[in-house]
């Protein structure tokens, strides 16, 4: 018969927050103070007692919301956090956020506290997992109300995948950066009902799509199939929504000087602007060790347009400045499961004709691998495998929002999307090194894919790879301005002051320092003095217009008409 410590496990101590974090969320009851015990018994099987307070007496309805809650929260593969904080700072800012109805003896000092965004915030003597999808499944088997006493049983097993190998632990921090906020404890610590974050919202609790987008004020949508917005795309919100790292001006110093060259101006003005784990890369290059970088192309049409050669063009120089070898995969195999009406050959055809472009950006030949994935899947498949058994439906679902139309080969996809991201693919072109690091230039959209791929890097024996991400390239339609095109230079001045500055447009709706007439400069153009966009104000003098007070918009004047006035 296993022991009590045996039987607290790291995934079913995990499982007690998530579920009491569903109940307090849906319930509507403060999380502190609030949990009376917690049994845990043979079968993995977990019994959670929880004073509801004032909250009103639980409705079949309810429980049902509880149960989708924690689905949501397991798909959504949220990252637990582990504090260790000074018992009398932990009070000062979050009260008894973090405690249950049981007293913490006065003699410790210092608390242990498990934290899960918008979920639970809790003191614990046991170990838990690094995310909310180690856990597996949860099943709940029973519920018991008490109405007198307003307490609340719920009985369920917790069922973690035999194959999914060796939990990976949450490890606890000592960095105030990372504390989560009083008031957004206090939020939790309330007595209302909450929406909890998860599969229908990002890593660190969006507003809707899937984990793998982000959304927000402004209609603000990014997946790695669709990037809208019914204003320009905010960045600062896509760094917080998906947990990356803004890329400083010491880094880009590092790069330089670990490099000895000036950055790439990509670098330099911000359109690489975001990055996950690019320090501990450059601590591992700093020390003598080689990492390969990767990245691809999903053929749909018969040529790269600026926008694909961003990346491209990105990579070429991190290979030049770091001496290292590179892998280029073309997901034909993609294209003909996410576009309708490509046949199989043709998406396979322009692949190829894709290559030719890929080729022209000027690779290192020695060094450079371009593969097709219907030529070269069975050196992938092994790792596909792997990483496929590791990741269950309901976490691909509420990484990429797939419903139960989708295909089963798009469901398949993202661990083929993943497997570059493992030297283990490329024993030839790698020339063996099975435990080379792997950094991944890409667009923000795709980094859904690599978050699912950093997830199961650790259960697979491996490093996670390193990304740094670019800015989007913007089309020629102006947003917001009816179909209007760049080519017919329409401009807006500072603040509302629009104006017609002689040219053949139809309406003004540009704004000056992000407008994407003026983002193209940044791109293409290798002097800073050649871009108006860094200078305080335009570099031709801009008329006079009068605006009328709150006044949101202007037309340009109508056109003098041919017909005398009467």
């Amino acid at each position: 018969m296993a022991s009590p410590s045996e039987l607290r496990t790291p995934q079913a101590v995990t499982s007690a927050l998530i579920v009491k974090g569903a109940l307090a969320n849906v319930l509507g009851f403060p999380i502190g103070g609030t949990t009376i015990g917690t049994h845990y018994s043979e079968g993995h099987r977990v019994r959670l007692t929880v004073q509801i307070g004032q909250a009103p007496d639980p409705t079949e309805t309810q429980f049902i919301q509880v149960a989708e809650t924690i689905n949501t929260i397991l798909a959504a593969n949220q990252p637990v956090h582990v504090f260790k904080l000074a018992r009398h700072r932990a009070q000062t800012s979050y009260k008894n956020a973090m405690y249950n109805r049981h007293a913490v003896p006065e003699s410790i000092t210092e608390l242990t506290i498990a934290y899960i965004e918008k979920i639970a915030f809790s003191c614990t003597a046991e170990a838990v997992v690094a995310s909310t999808g180690m856990v597996g499944a949860i099943t709940i088997n029973k519920t018991k109300f008490r109405s007198a006493k307003k307490e609340l049983e719920i009985q369920y097993t917790v069922s973690t995948p035999s194959e999914s190998g060796p939990a990976v632990l949450a490890v606890a921090k000592e960095d105030d950066e990372t504390l989560p906020s009083s008031e957004a404890i206090s939020l939790l610590n309330s007595d209302t009902v909450r929406q909890a974050s998860g599969g229908k919202g990002n890593e660190k609790g969006g507003n809707g799509g899937s984990i793998g987008s982000a959304s927000g004020e402004g209609g603000q949508v990014v997946t790695p199939w669709e990037v809208e917005g019914d204003q320009e795309i905010d960045y600062d919100k896509l760094i917080k929504s998906f947990g990356s790292m803004r890329i400083t001006e010491s880094l880009v110093s590092r790069i330089e000087r670990l490099t000895n060259r000036k950055c790439h101006r990509f670098l330099r003005r911000g359109l690489f602007f975001s990055h996950r784990d690019l320090t501990q890369l450059l601590d591992l290059y700093e020390k003598g060790t080689k990492f390969y970088l990767y990245t691809g192309r999903g053929p749909s049409s018969e040529s790269l347009h600026l926008g694909h050669l961003i990346p491209f063009h990105f990579t070429r120089y991190l290979q030049e400045a770091f001496d290292v070898p590179l892998v280029i995969q073309l997901t034909d195999d993609e294209k003909f499961q996410f576009k309708q009406g490509l046949a199989l050959e043709e998406c396979h055809r322009l692949a190829y004709e894709n290559a030719k472009d890929v080729i022209a950006c000027g690779f290192d030949v020695k060094k450079t691998f371009i593969f097709s994935d219907l030529d070269y899947i069975q050196h992938l498949y092994p790792t596909v495998l792997k990483i496929q058994k590791l990741v269950t439906f309901n976490q691909a679902r509420g990484i990429f929002g797939f419903t139960e139309s989708d295909s089963c080969g798009k469901i398949a996809f993202p661990a083929v999307q993943a497997a570059p991201s493992f030297p283990s693919s490329f024993p030839v072109p790698l020339k063996g090194c099975l435990d080379m690091p792997c950094l991944i230039p890409c667009a923000i959209d795709q980094d859904a894919y690599f978050r699912m791929t950093r997830d199961v890097a650790p259960r697979l024996g491996c490093k996670k790879p390193s990304l740094i991400h670019s800015k989007f390239f913007p089309g020629l339609e102006v947003s917001g301005c009816g179909g209007a095109k760049i080519e017919r230079a329409i401009m807006r001045g500072a603040g509302l002051q629009l104006f017609e500055a002689g040219y053949n447009c139809d309406c003004i709706n540009l704004r000056w320092d992000i407008s994407e007439g003026f983002f193209f400069k940044p791109c293409v153009l290798t002097d800073e003095r050649d871009i108006p966009m860094y200078l305080p104000t335009p570099p031709f003098p801009l008329p006079p217009v009068t605006v009328p007070p709150r006044a949101k918009a202007a037309r340009c004047p109508p056109r003098p008409s041919s017909r005398p006035s009467m």
